[in-house]
């Protein structure tokens, strides 16, 4: 690991950077130069003014979204302000160009009150096709996308929905692997942040109705004091919401104890918590997540010799890795086709089930695809934007009906 931090920093400096802004238009003569500023930009101005749709026809907004952060939950580095999270969200949106074709800006935010970060957002809504929230610590992540789902573009916090969506794309192929169901499973996670607290509603089916949610049968959730249960005093109000979808017998003790039994464990917390043990101690053919990075919450290699039937992780050395690259670039691409307001649930289980079916045959060495397969976005955008559209038009024709009956 020393030789890549240290290579990565030379490349850094070298390029001074990761991204730049590229013309589309050679400006080499008069000509030019009068139509793309004055006085010919006068008239798409003019045309977006009587139609603000048009600014996707005639400006970047159609595919250019903004990854924006403050810096206070970056990777496993935790809070290191807005610029020094600035080599990641240049890496972020080299990764939805590359992926999906989009632009992407930086965007890092120097205040970690909600409030401002909120309103900084709205001002800047107007440039951008969507906002991708990155490396805001919970609760304040839940409580900022919250309250942006109304500005007419999608605001998508990613370290919660993308890491939710691929999990659940894995856990469907795992179960395909195991012969398990979805519905039977006895699931602990650990971590009960962002991340944690996203994947938790996915797969209890928290306020979702669609027949594409299946729930699973038992959720526990561990955070660095425990399974959280209705008799602690110290949750705070997104772990006191997680008591109405998990730990219905309110089950007590650390994590060593509550995975006794489970069928999976999800890992967002941190390296190095479970031991073979913990693994021996599990259901039969259980499912190990361990998505801590750099260092796992256990080894594959442990976990798999401890008696582990399928064990993913989120680095990209060892098999299924668990990547938000695998959702992100095909969400935003199919929203920024179907011109969608928002991200909904309907449009998070289609991309988790399109990269789950990309595998016609999976294996407990694959059950999610490589983090390189570039054609995966396109295979999203089209299920995310196929759910938008049928969503516009069930709203069209709900809105029809009552139109009919006001009548």
């Amino acid at each position: 690991m020393e030789e890549v931090y240290k290579k990565s920093v030379e490349l850094h400096e070298e390029m001074q950077g990761k991204i730049e802004m590229v013309n589309k238009i050679p400006v080499d003569s008069k000509e030019k130069l009068s139509l793309v500023y004055s006085p010919g930009v006068a008239q798409p101005c003019l045309e977006i003014e009587k139609n603000p749709e048009r600014a996707y026809d005639l400006t970047i907004k159609g595919n250019t979204i903004a990854v924006v952060t403050n810096g206070t939950a970056v990777l496993g580095l935790g809070d290191i302000g807005p610029l020094a999270s600035l080599p990641v969200m240049e890496g972020k949106a080299m990764l939805f160009k590359k992926f999906a074709g989009i632009n992407a800006v930086p965007i890092c935010i120097d205040s970690k009150n909600t409030r401002h970060i909120i309103e900084t957002i709205r001002r800047i809504a107007p440039s951008f096709g969507g906002i991708n929230l990155e490396d805001i610590a919970a609760p304040e992540s839940f409580e900022i996308e919250e309250a942006l789902q109304d500005i007419g573009i999608p605001v998508f916090h990613d370290d919660q929905h993308g890491t939710a969506i691929v999990t659940l794309a894995a856990m469907i192929n795992a179960c395909k692997v195991t012969g398990k169901k979805l519905t039977d499973l006895k699931v602990v996670i650990n971590g009960a942040g962002a991340a944690g607290i996203a994947i938790a509603k996915l797969l209890r089916c928290f306020h979702i109705d669609s027949p594409l949610c299946q729930s699973v049968k038992t959720l526990i959730v561990c955070d660095s004091k425990g399974a959280i249960h209705r008799f602690r005093n110290d949750l705070n109000k997104a772990k006191t919401e997680l008591l109405k979808y998990s730990n219905f017998d309110d089950v007590e003790g650390d994590i060593h104890e509550v995975i006794k039994g489970a069928d999976v464990f999800i890992g967002v917390s941190k390296g190095n918590i479970l031991n073979k043990e913990d693994i021996k101690n599990m259901a039969e053919k259980p499912i190990i997540f361990a998505m801590a990075n750099p260092t796992p919450e256990i080894m594959p290699a442990d976990a798999l010799e401890a008696g582990a039937a399928i064990v993913g992780t989120g680095r990209s050395d060892f098999s299924n890795q668990i990547n938000n690259v695998l959702a992100f670039p095909g969400i935003f691409k199919g929203a920024l086709k179907a011109r969608a307001s928002t991200i909904s649930t309907e449009m998070k289980l289609a991309a988790a089930y399109a990269i789950a079916n990309s595998l016609e045959n999976p294996t407990a060495d694959e059950v999610i695809p490589s983090a390189l397969d570039t054609s995966l976005a396109e295979v999203v955008a089209q299920a995310v934007e196929k759910a938008a559209h049928s969503e516009r038009e069930l709203e069209k024709q709900i809105a029809e009906a009552e139109a009919e009956m006001n009548d």
